[in-house]
């Protein structure tokens, strides 16, 4: 709301949904609980309405933030084979209605649950200008069984590496940060232990290409929003790998 006095709801609702409601052949029609949160603030205009979900796409001022937010939120839907749709008015304000498949309750005791893939205690140094993501990948990754250290800063990081280089198995960072990239946060890091396995985790805006990383030598680069279960299987794969 900017700062601005007004109101926000918080709605949960069930309803059906048909095969032309949905307009998606790949989720199939049906009961689903509509989740609608809206507000009577400035509303999004039409001319940016398309990139809203897209990573890194904001309207902030530089150090406000790089709007991640909604490229999160739809990546967690979509997991869920679920929809996301906005009605907005400018100057009357917006309303996201979220979408997921009601699951029964007896049925979801039948489902056998998936075994995640593990870590042994591995060191990884994660580094994010978005504090939220950091926090998510730390809280994610201990419960994995690997030990966490996370960064908003790139040149923090790199402070933490030369302080003790032999300290960490795996680097994973963001490319598009303030201070350096995640390509030059590689590429000083690799200066000091060329054999460091790295990830980089970048926006589909991004400019870095899958050539660039391998003449670095980075062992994989994963697209934001990525799922847990997605990042766990490229954390073991890199480490599996040496």
């Amino acid at each position: 709301m900017e700062g601005e006095v007004g109101i926000i709801r918080v709605k949960l609702n069930r309803t059906e949904l048909s095969k032309e409601e949905i307009g998606n052949p790949k989720i199939p029609p049906g009961p689903f609980v509509e989740l609608t949160v809206s507000d009577n603030g400035r509303g999004i205009n039409s001319s940016i309405l398309d990139h809203i979900f897209e990573p890194y796409f904001t309207t902030k001022k530089l150090g406000k933030g790089t709007g991640l937010g909604l490229s999160m939120v739809k990546g967690i839907v979509d997991e869920y084979n679920g929809l996301i749709r906005v009605d907005t008015k400018v100057g009357k304000g917006s309303a996201f209605h979220i979408f997921l498949p009601v699951i029964d309750a007896e049925e979801s005791l039948k489902i056998e649950n998936k075994e995640e893939i593990r870590g042994g205690g591995e060191r990884i140094l994660i580094v994010d200008d978005e504090e939220i993501i950091v926090g998510l990948y730390k809280t994610s990754l201990q419960k994995l069984g690997y030990k966490v250290t996370g960064t908003t800063s790139s040149s923090k990081a790199l402070e933490l590496f030369k302080d003790n280089p032999e300290g960490y198995d795996l680097l994973i960072t963001d490319q598009t940060m303030p201070a350096m990239t995640g390509v030059e946060l590689a590429k000083l890091v690799l200066n000091i232990r060329p054999k460091l396995p790295i990830i980089i985790n970048t926006g589909y805006n991004s400019k870095i290409s899958e050539d660039e990383t391998k003449d670095l030598n980075i062992r994989a680069l994963i697209m934001k929003p990525v799922s847990r279960s997605t990042l766990a299987a490229t954390i073991r794969n890199v480490l599996d790998k040496g």
